[in-house]
């Protein structure tokens, strides 16, 4: 081998051991970062919350499938956070925390269309029972 292909063999090698620094590097920054991230405890607290105000607003019968989606969500952060996958466990925490108040949301507007059906229902009641006086 000449010196001239000794030289460009060197600086090829030189090259590629360069690269393998730089990316075992980046590899290591994105590791370091991904294990530094908190666990979401606030949120996992919060999303409990949600998931308690919906059950007592009866939404296992006025809201079961949003119901059912936040417990799941709820159960499946649970297992993230004992699993140390803190990033994971806040993201089902919050969707958790958004099916729980969907699922809250339509219980009560659901409560309240009852109460508006009873009130039509008792006004329709009582126009009835004063035309009947009127005749």
């Amino acid at each position: 081998m000449d010196k001239k292909m000794m030289k460009n063999f060197c600086r090829i090698k030189s090259r590629q051991t360069m690269r393998t620094v730089g990316v075992t590097a980046i590899y290591a920054i994105l590791i370091t970062g991904c294990a530094s991230i908190p666990a979401p405890t606030e949120q996992m607290a919060v999303s409990r919350t949600a998931v308690s105000n919906a059950l007592s607003l009866n939404s296992n019968e006025l809201a079961p499938i949003q119901l059912k989606s936040a417990m799941e969500k709820m159960d499946a952060a649970e297992r993230a956070m004992t699993e140390k996958n803190h990033e994971l466990a806040r993201q089902l925490a919050e969707q958790a925390e958004l099916d729980a108040k969907l699922a809250g949301t339509m219980s009560r507007s659901a409560k309240a269309q009852k109460a508006v059906d009873a009130l039509q229902e008792d006004s329709r009641v009582l126009r009835q029972e004063i035309d009947r006086q009127a005749q």
